[in-house]
């Protein structure tokens, strides 16, 4: 699953469900993207996410996780 990553807070949100890698408008399923430059926003993987120790999860975007 892709997922967009926030390198100011290092958060993940779950990408909304039309987005794909050769997207330029990333666009999150909890609309926090919004309000964020998009410079700050990068594309990963779950995966990739999960071995990122200092990476939390949005609570928005995925349950039973904090954040946001």
């Amino acid at each position: 699953m892709d997922v967009i990553l926030n390198e100011v807070t290092y958060t993940v949100h779950k990408c909304e469900k039309s987005m794909s890698w050769a997207d330029s408008n990333l666009q999150t399923e909890c609309g926090i993207h919004h309000h964020l430059a998009h410079d700050n926003l990068e594309i990963t993987t779950v995966e990739e996410s999960n071995t990122m120790t200092s990476a939390d999860k949005c609570g928005r975007c995925f349950e039973n996780e904090g954040g946001y």
